[in-house]
């Protein structure tokens, strides 16, 4: 099995060189690359064995389904703490890599070839749809997302595209040939194939406060403005980016993504009453949206900072709920009840420890969500930067290898 997993390796990596940085030593680039790429192949290759199960286990588990094991995918699983994806984003700009079809794709790819999760996510970002309304934006190295046009008013959000105009192949070209290809490179790996969307609530937040925020108080003084009838600016942005989202997903959908998970990055930015009156029905207008044109596909919603609030979740119209790393799991299941699939939520930082405490916290996780194959393993939050490479496949490995207590 080693020598046909090594080739393919090679073979994927071959092709993958002719989109790399260029490097004043070419040959000792390519051999580095693909020296790294074997010694991972050698430690993944027990948990990277395909399965006939394995094309659609992550799926299948979304849906709330029992699965033969548990299957794993992480947050920012194509990220900065891979050498690999560096040679990118230190040379290329955020959104030139995004949406630049052949780099999207192949950072798409890298984690997966490495450590075989169970399901390869389109490498984008959140705010990717925006243009499509006119908002402007652009990932600034060192600071993140900076946002350029205002929206503060009525007439700002009046100012914006219709969203029944919007044509999604025409504003964001690259989603469509991302995507397509990454379908393709899915099932040849026998693996499933996520999308992603933001919430509206985070979405309007970055919006209004223009890049990160530590208070939001611009955002919050718009919901009060909302709520004492002063201004309708910020339920009337909402409901636009709901539209525009659900139909993004929509879209996604219809170019290959055969799950789609809705990112409240924010929900930590919003009190209980706040996500009840703003981020919920929008969210739920959202997710509706996709579940009626595609109720066969799953949609996971993950609300970032929103535990506090988990028992408010119960009804999002979502297939699956993913919880952050600051509620313990085996709380978490007992909230949403045991009728609600569940995913997540190791704490990121883990993965800086010890590969023991790793693959304990991989168990203990497990059995807190109700056993192998009771739901769906993931960060609370994203991989963080400078996370050892190593310990990524060491959590893989261990969630696939898992057979539960008794076993």
């Amino acid at each position: 099995m080693m020598l046909p997993r090594i080739l393919a390796s090679i073979a994927l990596l071959s092709t993958s060189v002719a989109f790399a940085p260029s490097s004043s030593h070419p040959t000792r680039l390519v051999v580095s690359r693909i020296q790294s790429t074997t010694e991972a192949t050698a430690v993944q290759q027990d948990a990277t064995t395909s399965n006939p199960g394995d094309r659609d286990i992550l799926i299948r588990a979304a849906k709330g389904e029992q699965v033969e094991r548990t299957p794993v995918w992480l947050m920012r699983q194509a990220g900065r703490y891979m050498s690999a994806f560096r040679q990118y984003s230190d040379k290329y700009p955020f959104r030139e890599r995004s949406e630049t079809p052949s780099m999207a794709i192949e950072l798409s790819l890298q984690c997966h070839r490495a450590y075989g999760m169970d399901g390869i996510i389109m490498f984008s970002d959140i705010l990717t749809p925006l243009p499509t309304l006119g908002i402007e934006f652009d990932v600034v190295k060192g600071i993140g997302p900076v946002i350029s046009t205002e929206v503060r008013t009525e007439e700002d959000v009046a100012k914006l595209a219709d969203v029944s105009d919007v044509d999604f192949d025409k504003t964001l070209p690259f989603i469509r040939e991302i995507l397509g290809t990454l379908s393709k490179e899915a099932e040849e790996a026998n693996t499933s194939l996520i999308g992603f969307v933001g919430a509206p609530f985070t979405l309007a937040a970055y919006t209004i406060e223009g890049k990160s925020s530590k208070h939001c108080l611009p955002t919050k003084k718009m919901m009060m403005a909302d709520e004492d009838g002063s201004s309708k600016a910020m339920s009337t942005f909402l409901d636009k980016l709901a539209t525009m989202i659900g139909n993004y997903g929509c879209h996604q959908i219809e170019c290959g993504a055969q799950v789609i998970q809705v990112f409240e990055s924010w929900a930590h930015q919003m009190s209980p009453k706040q996500f009840e009156q703003f981020g919920k029905p929008a969210a739920q207008k959202a997710i509706k949206i996709i579940k009626e044109k595609y109720p066969d596909v799953p949609v996971i919603y993950f609300a970032n900072g929103g535990s506090s609030y988990l028992e408010l979740q119960r009804d999002m119209g979502a297939d699956m709920i993913a919880v952050d790393w600051s509620v313990d799991m085996a709380e978490a299941r007992k909230i949403l009840g045991p009728d609600i699939p569940i995913s997540g939520n190791i704490d990121p930082t883990i993965l800086f420890g010890t590969k023991e405490q790793i693959e304990e916290a991989v168990r203990e996780c497990i059995d807190k969500a109700g056993g192998p194959g009771k739901h769906l393993l993931n960060l609370g939050h994203g991989v963080m930067q400078g996370t050892p490479e190593e310990a990524v496949g060491w959590l893989v490995d261990e969630c696939k290898r898992y057979k539960g207590k008794d076993a």
